[in-house]
């Protein structure tokens, strides 16, 4: 009788598990062609899917985070090392600024400076590239009038732009942008583009609904397909992008996101962490960004480095 009841016991917990099983299975959704993964949860809370994913498609919500620090005063300790092959650090800088907004305008103090090795040059300006971006992004030289924090109708583009400039500002489209396609980059410029149809072919697009910092919020994975093989390293980019965001107002609450590609007149292996903060009417700024890159260009030095910025005590205007 005992062995009975424990066959039976056992018959019916195989079978609940086999329906949980079941229930929790991921669905799969075709918009226009285009697969995606849905989680057990969002398939639950019956979501519009569709404009759900063409919102995280066309979302601005990262770039106005940077143009809002525009309009803003704000602190920020910047933590800036080069490193050599081995990890060693060969040049650094370690720093704390103050951007003031007044009347329409913006300047910043150092309140605190430590550099080491060839940081700067002989003139002054920084000797590699990377401080140059992270420069042109949480610093401000001189004073700096009229800008806003308007981003509707306005794309980044490399138009009128040479050299340098043009380098910097396609690292910007890809900093703000990533996963949409950059013109003027050799090899790769069409293989950033992650929502074409052919990016569908090599990437797996997950949405699901969990917590992050306390708060449930939609979170948007696009990962490169297992068994690309050879075409991982042709075809490849991005390696990992993650978005948390809020489920109210669709704002972007954090990025994570990782990119890498060989070329024969350039490489880079880069990754990236933002974690946002709203100071109130949904006014989205970046908290803390972390960033760790190895990258070279034909006619520039390799550049290894790791950099984190830390911004605190936001005022308004």
């Amino acid at each position: 009788m005992r062995n009975r009841l424990m066959l039976g016991f056992c018959a019916l917990l195989c079978s609940l598990l086999s329906v949980v099983k079941v229930i929790a299975q991921d669905s799969t959704l075709i918009i226009d062609e285009k697969r995606f993964t849905l989680s057990e949860v969002v398939v639950r809370n019956n979501l519009d899917y569709k404009m759900l994913l063409e919102q995280i498609k066309e979302d601005t919500t990262f770039y106005k985070a940077f143009k809002n620090l525009r309009i803003l005063g704000f602190s920020s300790y910047n933590n800036i090392q080069m490193t050599n092959k081995q990890g060693k650090t060969i040049a650094s800088l370690a720093s704390k600024t103050r951007q003031n907004r007044t009347n329409g305008c913006r300047t910043m103090d150092v309140l605190e400076e430590s550099v080491t090795g060839d940081f700067y040059d002989r003139s002054g300006d920084y000797n590699y590239m990377t401080p140059e971006l992270y420069a042109s992004l949480f610093f401000t030289k001189g004073t700096i009038c009229g800008e806003t924090n308007i981003v509707a109708g306005r794309k980044r583009s490399i138009g009128g732009k040479k050299g340098m400039e043009k380098h910097k500002e396609q690292l910007k489209m890809l900093f703000f942008n990533p996963g949409k396609k950059i013109s003027g980059i050799p090899f790769i410029g069409d293989k950033l583009d992650l929502y074409d149809e052919t990016a569908h072919k090599y990437y797996d697009y997950r949405l699901d609904i969990e917590e992050y910092k306390g708060e449930l919020c939609y979170v948007f994975s696009i990962m490169p397909k297992a068994n690309l093989g050879f075409l991982k390293n042709d075809r490849i980019v991005v390696d990992q992008m993650v978005t948390w965001f809020n489920m109210k107002t669709m704002s972007v609450l954090a990025r994570n996101y990782a990119l890498s590609y060989k070329a024969g007149v350039y490489d880079f292996d880069v990754s990236m962490e933002v974690e946002m903060t709203n100071l109130g009417n949904n006014l989205i700024v970046p908290k803390t960004l972390r960033y760790k890159g190895n990258w070279d260009v034909i006619f520039k030095k390799r550049e290894r480095a790791i950099f984190t910025a830390t911004l605190f005590d936001f005022k308004r205007d």
